[in-house]
Order: C-alpha cells, then sequence, then structure tokens
C-alpha cells in the first residue's frame, strides 16, 4: 500500500523545518526530506578538534521576552530549550576602519544605541534617535514582523534606498559607515539595496543579542525533537531528483535519488528557488515568471577561515567586529579588487569552557566571488561524498588563509602566535553543504529601483505546491521563520496562523 501525506517538505534548512512544526501542530501527516548528511541548511555546525564552528548563524536577534523572534520560538515550543549567550549590551556588534584604533559600538536597547555612539558623536544624538525610529516604522509596516497585524507590504517603503535614506538621516561620513557597518548581514551592498533590508535586519540586534551556545544547529535539533513529538517524518540522504505530475498539472509524487518514491496532497519546497524550478520543469512554468528568477543575481559568496587558539592565550571578546581598511567601503563592501582583498571582514569568538575569559577559537569571514573558485565548479566535496579538488585549490585556499592571518595580524598584533590549527571553508563549501546557488550566502540582491524582482509568492501557479526559505523574500533567522509562518498561512489560512499565536503569547 502506498504512503500518502498531506504534507511533504523538500529541504530542512530553517524554512522547511519551522513550516513543518506549524502543520504538524494542526493535526497532519508530515514528512521531511533532506539530502546532507546534517539536517538545519544554514544552521548546521561542524566540529574540529572538540570545538563547535558555525556555518551561517553566528548570532541571534529578537529573542527576549515579548519580542518577535521569541514569540515565534515560543509558540514552536523551542524557546526555553535553547541555550544562549547574551552579548555586550554595550556594543554587541563594533565597527572600525583601517587603522585608526577606535571600534564603535552598535548597543542593544534603542536608547542605549543612541547614548554609546553619542559618545562619539555628540553633535549626532537627535540624527540617531531618528535613524532609530525610523527602522522601528519600518519593520512595523512589514507583514508578521510585529507576529500578528499587516497583511500587505507597504510598496513606498519597499523603494526607499538605504544610501539615500542614511544621507538623509546624517551628513557626517563618519556615522554614515558606522550605522552601515554591519552590512555582512545583508551581502554588503548599501548602495543599491532596499532600506527595509537594512532595517529588518538591524532591528531584532538592538532589541536584542544572543549567541547560540554550542552552534547554531540546536535550533534545528530541536525543531526536529519537536516534530517527532508531533508524529512527523523526516529523512536525511533523501536527495528529491524528480516530480511527479498527474494530467491536472498537480504535483502528486516526488522521487529521491535513491528511488523512493513519496506521495502527499500538498508540497513545500525549502530548496533553492532555480532547483525548485528545475525540478517542476520549465515547460509547465510561465516565461516571464522564468525569465525573472533566472534573472536574479546571487549575493555574494564567502571565504571563512576557523581558527582553534592556544589555551588561555587571546582574551574572549563578546562582541561581533566588523573591519574596514576604510569607511567608504561600507557602500560596497562586496565588491572587491582581487589584490587588495581583503579590505573587509567580520570576526567573532568563542570563549572556552574551562576558562570562559580566554577565547577557544575565532571565525573571520570576507565575502569572496564565485568567480574566484569556478575553475573548480565542476567538484563537489562534502563529509559524506568526499571527493578532493585537487592541489591547485589547496595551494589556492592556503593563499587567501595567509592574506586573511594578515590582515587580521594588523588587529590583533601576535595572532598567528595564539594559533593551534587552521580549518577554512570557500564558496564551493558553501554551495556543496548549503544548496545554495553559487554558494550565495543570503539567496538573491535585492534592488530599491525594481524590489518586487525578487519578491515571489509561496504560493506556486502549481495550485499543491508551496515556497518557502531564503531564496524567497527575505533571509536571516527572522526573515525565514516569518517566511515559513506566510508560508502555513497560505496553506491553513491567515485566521488560523494568528489565532494560534495569539494563543501562544
Amino acid at each position: 500500500m502506498k504512503k500518502e501525506y498531506d504534507i511533504l517538505v523538500i529541504g530542512s534548512g530553517l524554512g522547511g523545518l519551522v513550516s513543518a512544526l506549524v502543520l504538524a501542530k494542526e493535526g497532519l501527516k508530515v514528512c521531511v526530506l533532506e539530502k546532507n548528511s546534517q539536517y538545519g541548511g544554514n544552521l548546521q555546525t561542524f566540529s574540529r578538534d572538540k570545538l563547535i564552528f558555525d556555518t551561517g548563524v553566528h548570532y541571534l536577534g529578537g529573542l527576549s521576552k515579548g519580542q518577535n523572534l521569541n514569540r515565534f520560538f515560543s509558540y514552536l515550543e523551542i524557546m526555553d530549550e535553547l541555550q544562549l549567550q547574551k552579548m555586550d549590551e554595550d556594543g554587541f556588534d563594533r565597527i572600525s576602519f583601517g587603522g585608526e584604533g577606535i571600534e564603535y559600538p552598535h548597543a542593544q536597547g534603542y536608547r542605549n544605541f543612541v547614548e554609546r555612539l553619542s559618545e562619539y558623536f555628540p553633535d549626532e544624538k537627535e540624527n540617531l534617535e531618528n535613524y532609530c525610529e525610523e527602522i522601528q516604522y519600518v519593520c512595523s509596516q512589514f507583514p508578521r514582523y510585529n507576529v500578528i497585524g499587516k497583511e500587505y507590504y507597504n510598496e513606498e517603503i519597499l523603494h526607499l534606498n538605504t544610501k539615500r535614506f542614511i544621507e538623509s538621516v546624517t551628513q557626517n561620513k563618519k556615522l554614515q559607515a558606522v550605522l552601515l557597518g554591519s552590512n555582512f548581514l545583508y551581502a554588503g551592498d548599501s548602495e543599491n539595496i532596499p532600506f527595509y533590508v537594512h532595517a529588518l535586519t538591524v532591528n531584532s540586534y538592538i532589541q536584542s543579542a544572543y549567541k547560540c551556545v554550542k552552534g547554531g544547529s540546536q535550533i534545528s535539533k530541536l525543531l526536529i525533537r519537536k516534530l517527532r513529538k508531533y508524529g512527523a517524518e523526516i529523512h536525511k540522504h533523501a536527495e528529491v531528483t524528480e516530480f511527479i505530475f498527474n494530467e491536472n498539472n498537480m504535483l502528486c509524487s516526488v522521487k529521491t535519488a535513491s528511488g523512493k518514491e513519496y506521495f502527499a496532497r500538498q508540497f513545500i519546497s525549502n530548496i533553492e528557488i532555480r532547483s525548485t524550478v528545475k525540478l517542476i520543469g520549465e515547460e509547465r512554468l510561465k516565461k516571464s515568471f522564468l525569465n525573472r528568477v533566472m534573472s536574479w543575481k546571487p549575493v555574494s559568496s564567502c571565504f571563512s577561515v576557523y581558527l582553534v587558539l592556544k589555551p588561555q592565550v587571546l582574551p574572549n571578546f563578546n562582541y561581533n567586529l566588523y573591519h574596514y581598511a576604510s569607511e567608504d567601503l561600507v557602500w560596497n563592501a562586496c565588491r572587491y579588487q582581487e589584490e587588495a582583498w581583503p579590505e573587509t571582514y567580520m570576526l567573532s569568538c568563542t570563549p572556552s569552557k574551562q576558562h570562559p575569559e580566554f577565547a577557544e577559537s575565532l571565525t573571520i569571514i570576507s565575502y569572496m566571488d564565485f568567480e574566484e573558485v569556478r575553475k573548480w565548479e565542476k567538484t563537489f566535496n562534502t563529509v559524506a561524498a568526499e571527493h578532493e579538488r585537487g592541489e591547485e585549490y589547496e595551494r589556492f585556499k592556503l593563499q587567501k588563509t595567509e592574506k586573511m592571518l594578515d590582515a587580521l595580524e594588523k588587529k590583533v598584533p601576535g595572532i598567528r602566535h595564539a594559533i593551534k590549527t587552521i580549518y577554512t571553508s570557500s564558496p564551493l563549501s558553501y554551495r556543496d553543504y548549503i544548496g545554495s546557488f553559487e554558494g550565495n550566502m543570503y539567496g538573491y540582491m535585492k534592488s530599491s529601483e525594481n524590489p518586487l524582482k525578487t519578491m515571489v509568492s509561496p504560493r506556486t501557479k502549481i495550485e499543491n505546491l508551496f515556497l518557502t526559505g531564503q531564496s524567497v523574500n527575505m533571509h536571516g533567522i527572522l526573515g525565514v521563520t516569518i517566511g515559513a509562518f506566510n508560508t502555513c498561512a497560505e496553506i491553513l489560512g491567515k485566521e488560523i496562523i494568528d489565532n494560534r499565536l495569539k494563543e501562544a503569547t
């Protein structure tokens, strides 16, 4: 007898897991298929020298009582079990430029944010207050940002441009650069990106900023535990390779690489949108939609260096550092000159378990264009499917690592003497493990000139196929969680989702 599910979710990134859990809590029979050996997409972690490193999630915002992500996670029943560490309240992010030696703080709490930066920009207090008001207003215009409420986007706000907006807030070039300094969180394009992306990204961190103790994978582990509690099935090593349609153009089943067939009434794709398009088949989609998706430019990828440190050598710091060789780089950090790389990087650290005043590991990340690794694009290498990329690739990574350490040495003198072992990941690693197109960090580039171009409805032209995940609309933990609730609202109805969230708060 064939087994049929109510909902089949393809991909176990955050969007897929949240969607699956919301629907399983409603009593639907849910199944999740994941191609990799680890669940969680960007939530994946890896272990080296008995230490845990994050691949994508370095910190979370909006998790204090009453704040939006806290409310979503409470409804999903994972909030109380998350192991969190609050970051430095007077500067969870710090921005530095060149060799000037000052680290400008982004503090938690709007008043604190204004006060701390006013110490460096005493004439700008009113402008900083206006900035905080504006980002809160822009966020309030987004469906589900405040959990329940607004149904539609305010199109006027979608067209606000980050560069023009920041220039209207303050004339002070240094302060402009400081406010834009954490733009790594939306891939460093402050010139063309809509202001709402900046606002949605930074606002929840200003409300509150936390690190996941033992890495972001605890979020996916908790979601999976809850899914099993509600009777859902989850399978890894189950790569979907084919969609099967009936004569009415309805999706009736999917086949995996092993030849197994899974039947369902409704389907949610949480995989890269281009991969979904391929599975659907171009002939089933409107040419205009196809052309639009294929014309999207992926956000930049990155090169990461993970340093295991010698014990009790480097003091721990409870914040992220965003460093730029010069302040004008904040407008376009993802467009770099190869010979000058890395002109920008993000640095974070993990405290030692035995001696928390010292750091046990550092992660340093800089942008990297996929073109730099294009010659190895036909290779594929993961823990589950190991294939060496060759000596030339290893030399390439080594050269990049040396350049990264040279840059870091200027900021943290003597860092090389503190290093025990070094690990790296390139755009190819992100592509192979996470499945993002060309290893992009956050889906596709958005533009204030045409903000609707990269916005996609969770509902597709195939009646029983829905979309979720970071290549559909907003990225980040909060953006993807909101997106998953919106996907479920299309399936269950907005009233049911609203009522459940009201009951939970």
